[in-house]
């Protein structure tokens, strides 16, 4: 304090009034010019507009600006926006999964071409609230506006249909000169990830490694059980023994039949998203079906009636799976159909599907399967009746096998089935 000027207080005061009088100089310039007009009018005296000229001059230099309350375009332009820029929009519309950007009130102020397809009932400008009201979504996003930091969550939507989602809120920093960093972030950027089909696909790889571990478990124990009794019991009755080893054998097959399967089921699938390129005559692949079937047809007295409609006409295919399509297809009609029944293959045009060319029809007149059992027909190991499919040597895996390469053919599978009637399934592929 010692060392202080004390003329610097009056030097301040002298600058302030400076200041002051600079600013307020066009003003008492206007003033100047109307006083000397209404002077040289006579409107007023020498003394009035001397005395009006120096109280004006004492307002404009003595009042204290408030410039403070009016923001300067620097300060401004300084200001985070409640809206994203141009940049920050493109940013958005560049993700591949729906984006949200929200505002620290959660109210929604972008959102790019995926989540307007995937939420349709969002809309900027409102809160986000009104539309998306699943409280782990919102609980997340309100997490990442407290911390101001990134905040990640799950959440489940049941409407339309069950719906999983991964959703991860992170402050969206605005760098601009002069913003101090705790008033930087005004918005946040909202991504939403659907795990609906991953789930699915983990689940499905839950069930699929329990079920076939059932049923190789099974014939297995049956194995080690008959080969316990013929060890001992049973190791010098040749009668027993050849029942036993029958019966092995029927299981030994059934392994066979099941593991011949899964393999296909994952070549397949291996092979899902490429398109076959190749022509087949598909009404040759169902005559060598048939006659790889006829033991099958004559030992169940089948009446099985074969009607192609496709002569000459070729379909792009794989060779060697729609032959398992169709085989796969009449060995369930004869098997499930009525004893001594009729089965119909029928191969035809289609003309009420579009971007289909032909229909591959089977139909049996057997029992029929319930309404409710139908729509799960495909899924593997799936059956209606367990010990009728596995006394008629059925895996489980026909139909899933069937949906897949007609799904890997750009086909459609259509089941439908009527108790007491009979079952009738179609497989529309292009040509």
């Amino acid at each position: 304090m010692s060392g202080m000027d004390p003329a610097a207080p009056n030097r301040s005061l002298t600058i302030r009034w400076r200041d002051r009088f600079y600013a307020a100089r066009w003003v008492l310039l206007a003033c100047s010019l109307v006083f000397l007009v209404l002077y040289a009018g006579e409107t007023l005296t020498l003394a009035q507009a001397i005395l009006s000229f120096g109280i004006i001059f004492l307002a404009a230099i003595a009042v204290p600006r408030r410039a403070h309350l009016v923001p300067s375009i620097r300060n401004l332009d300084q200001q985070p926006s409640l809206w994203p820029d141009t940049s920050t929009k493109r940013f958005a519309e560049a993700l591949p999964n729906p984006c949200l950007i929200v505002d620290r009130r959660v109210i929604l102020r972008y959102r790019n071409d995926a989540a307007a397809s995937e939420f349709p009932s969002t809309s900027i400008g409102d809160p986000l609230s009104f539309s998306l009201r699943n409280p782990l979504l919102l609980n997340t996003i309100e997490k990442a506006i407290a911390d101001n930091d990134r905040a990640t969550g799950e959440f489940r939507e049941t409407v339309p249909a069950a719906s999983w989602y991964q959703v991860s809120a992170v402050p969206l920093e605005v760098q601009k000169p002069g913003v101090a960093p705790s008033e930087r972030t005004n918005l946040f950027v909202v991504t939403i990830i659907n795990q609906t089909e991953q789930r699915s696909l983990d689940q499905m790889r839950a069930d699929f490694v329990a079920n076939a571990s059932h049923e190789l478990r099974t014939p297995l124990t049956s194995l080690m059980g008959f080969l316990d009794t013929l060890m001992g019991p049973a190791a010098n009755d040749s009668k027993a023994r050849d029942h036993f080893l029958g019966i092995m054998r029927g299981q030994a097959e059934r392994m066979s039949r099941l593991i011949d399967d899964l393999l296909s089921l994952s070549r397949i699938e291996l092979r899902q998203h490429q398109r076959p390129t190749t022509k087949v005559d598909l009404g040759n692949l169902a005559k060598e079906a048939i006659e790889m079937l006829q033991p099958q047809i004559t030992s169940s007295n089948v009446q099985l009636e074969f009607d192609n409609q496709l002569e000459g006409l070729h379909v792009t295919g794989d060779r060697n799976e729609l032959t398992q399509v169709l085989t796969n297809l009449i060995e369930n009609a004869i098997k499930y159909g009525e004893e001594g029944g009729q089965v119909d293959v029928r191969l035809t045009k289609e003309t009420n599907r579009l971007n289909y060319g032909v229909r591959i029809t089977v139909k049996d007149d057997g029992p029929g399967i319930p309404a409710e059992h139908v729509p799960r027909l495909t899924e593997r190991f799936y059956r209606v009746d367990v010990e009728s499919s596995r006394r008629k040597k059925g895996t489980g895996l026909g139909l899933a096998i069937v949906k897949h390469i007609v799904s890997r053919h750009r086909g459609d599978l259509e089941i439908t089935s009527v108790v007491d009637q009979g079952t009738e399934i179609n497989v529309l592929l292009p040509l």
